[in-house]
């Protein structure tokens, strides 16, 4: 009996073990962030947990959205950049922006090998303890058995959580919906009746159309129209990115799912009926190709895989209230997808289309071949030490305490769908979508990725960071979040060394840092020499700076158009820290037109090598402004002898001198 008391006494010490972990820096979210921050502290020294909720790593990223939104690849630097480069070494390219789900999870389980990075799956949020201003622990449940609970203690912690759970549990103000646009001087927040996605004018909300009384449609809200700019609670619309393939070989069929109501696509058949010359799923569908005859669809138009204004209990809602949301999206999206193909209402030649595609066997095989994660646009914004705002983007307010850009255009999905009237007529009308752009690359501040110092002294938020809506539509990319991962992380492991808080690190050091480092290994850094920078670059004939488009890499570049071709060139002269081996390549923005030659010169400090480029002969693969050309290898000598020259030789269409990598070989 004593034996066994004594085996009892050891098992419930060893549990107790198990149940309670101390580490440096505590991760929370698996997300694309998640991952690249886990990453990052290791590299730095320091351990880690990597807590996701879910089962698989990367969010959003392997979640369906193959289709890398971007805005302009100059703002995505370090770790994300190198993740982009890897997805092209898969593909056989330099770097890639498109990929298939599973390429992209396996990249991510690939990192956290390598970075021999600490994970745990299937553990969400209990509760969290804090003492004078800081965190000290975290409870945890497993998100299948609540019932079974750890601690976490840790000197850090980030939240990389799209619904930023630990930053609201922490006692850190935020923010859900929009502002209205007087609280940050801004046009573009609270409420926007536009053009974009909309439904076209004249169709009836009504079951039965004319009669109030019958009842609104499925999906029609009966809330007011508030005046432009007036701020509320609403959440922009959630969906799937849907990957489906055309591949027979690899297609599971696309089933009617239980629970189907073809009542929820009244609307829709209204929508279908009014504009008879859309016959195509492109019409309905952002329907982009991924490789291997895969897609990433998503939302287009008036109604389609957004499931407008049923996502409003989302952000702050209990686990069981998220998890019916989620059922209820998927419902919707499996739903849509089966109407397309079988409702007699549908146009056959768009029931035909939609019966090519079905659901890929070889992705997500441990959830019925349907992404796990739901694209959660916007859920909570932190009220952080800065808040980004339209002016920010805008390039109005410009930060100095940057450690990230963006450069997407300020995006908003549609928010509500409603009944306005127009001309004595009522009818159903879509509210909440914004699409302004014509900005170039931005820096996003330090002080917007941290909470007030008397809020809380140890954590980071690089997701639901500090933003007002319509800055937070510009931000919210996945690379931008892995940027931002990088960017808390080293943060975080500067605040440990300095013992000190997030909000007293010597900023300046962490930007040099991240400058020095990129990549998170003290590997030599690529060196990349632009046409902002005069001191690297020397024109000789006449060029026009072009700064409006947003094909550039970077904020512009240089053109030379029409006469006077000869002896018309663009030196760029780097500036080489180590000799060795160098791989180089020269950006080639997407042009309508453009000349049919460019001529490159390569000077390794020895001899002179002349490359043609036919820019009529590059492919432009994915949402990006161009593509960079390889020049190839060379061995150049430390200092400023090599150079690269980009020379316009035909005088037939434009030339374009933009950027040029040198990324070490060695």
């Amino acid at each position: 009996m004593r034996y066994v008391l004594i085996i009892c006494f050891n098992l419930l010490i060893i549990n107790s073990v198990l149940a309670q972990q101390a580490v440096d820096i505590c991760v929370y979210g698996g997300t694309s962030g998640g991952v690249i921050a886990a990453y990052t502290t290791r590299k730095a020294g320091k351990t880690v947990l990597l807590i996701e909720p879910g089962k698989h790593l990367g969010g959003m990223t392997s979640g369906g959205l193959g289709l890398t939104d971007i805005g302009n690849k100059y703002a995505i630097t370090g770790l994300a950049r190198d993740y982009y480069r890897r997805i092209g070494q898969h593909y056989g390219k330099f770097e890639q922006w498109i990929f298939e789900p599973h390429v992209a999870e396996d990249l991510f389980k690939e990192y956290v090998k390598r970075g021999n990075v600490n994970v745990l799956l299937s553990h969400r949020l209990a509760s969290v303890r804090k003492s004078g201003g800081r965190i000290q622990e975290i409870t945890l449940e497993n998100s299948d058995n609540p019932s079974a609970k750890r601690t976490v203690r840790a000197k850090m912690f980030i939240d990389c959580s799209y619904e930023g759970d630990l930053m609201a549990q922490a006692g850190v103000s935020y923010f859900v919906g929009r502002e209205a646009n007087a609280k940050y001087n801004e046009t573009l927040s609270g409420v926007q009746l536009m053009t974009g996605h909309q439904l076209p004018d004249g169709i009836d909300p009504y079951k039965t159309p004319g009669n109030p009384d019958s009842g609104l449609l499925w999906g029609v809200s009966p809330a007011k129209l508030e005046p432009n700019g007036t701020g509320d609670t609403k959440v922009q619309a959630y969906n799937y990115r849907i990957c489906l393939t055309s591949d027979p070989a690899n297609q599971v069929p696309i089933t009617r799912p239980a629970g189907y109501d073809s009542t929820k696509f009244d609307l829709l058949v209204r929508l279908i009926a009014a504009q008879p010359q859309k016959r195509t799923l492109n019409d309905y569908f952002i329907w982009s190709g991924m490789p291997n005859q895969k897609t990433d669809i998503n939302n287009r138009n008036g109604f389609s895989t957004d499931m407008i204004g049923m996502n409003y209990e989302y952000p702050d809602g209990s686990y069981q209230q998220r998890a019916q949301i989620i059922r209820d999206h998927e419902l919707y999206t499996k739903s849509l997808l089966y109407f397309f193909g079988h409702d007699p209402r549908v146009p056959q030649e768009l029931r035909q289309e939609m019966r090519k595609w079905g659901y890929p066997k070889d992705e997500y095989t441990d959830t019925g071949h349907w992404s796990p994660q739901l694209y959660v646009r916007e859920a909570r914004r932190m009220v952080g030490a800065y808040v980004m705002t339209q002016a920010n983007c805008q390039g109005k307010e410009v930060v100095e305490d940057g450690v990230g850009m963006a450069a997407y255009t300020m995006d908003s999905h549609n928010i509500q769908r409603i009944v306005i009237e127009k001309d004595g007529k009522k009818m159903a009308k879509n509210e909440g979508n914004v699409e302004v752009g014509g900005f170039g690359p931005y820096p996003i501040a330090y002080r917007a990725l941290i909470p007030k110092e008397n809020e809380c002294q140890n954590l980071l938020v690089p997701v639901c960071l500090s933003a007002s809506h319509i800055a937070y539509g510009s931000i919210r990319m996945e690379p931008v979040f892995m940027v931002l991962g990088q960017s808390t992380a080293l943060a975080a492991v500067m605040a440990i060394d300095g013992n000190t808080s997030v909000q007293r690190i010597d900023v300046p050091k962490l930007q040099q840092r991240l400058k020095a480092d990129p990549l998170a290994d003290g590997s030599t850094p690529e060196m990349l020499v632009d046409n902002e920078n005069p001191a690297l670059t020397a024109t000789t004939g006449s060029w026009r700076l072009e700064n409006k488009s947003k094909a550039g890499y970077g904020p512009s570049y240089l053109v030379h158009e029409g006469a006077g071709a000869e002896g018309a060139s663009v030196r760029f002269t780097p500036e080489v820290v180590k000799a060795g081996k160098y791989r180089l390549y020269t950006y080639f923005p997407r042009l309508a037109k453009s000349a049919s030659e460019v001529t490159i010169t390569v000077f390794d400090g020895k001899v002179r090598r002349t490359i043609p480029i036919k820019p009529a002969e590059i492919v432009v693969v994915g949402q990006t402004s161009g593509e960079w050309v390889a020049l190839g290898e060379y061995e150049l000598p430390k200092g400023k002898t090599a150079s690269v020259d980009i020379a316009a030789r035909q005088a037939d269409g434009p030339v374009v001198a933009d950027a040029v990598l040198f990324v070490p070989a060695f």
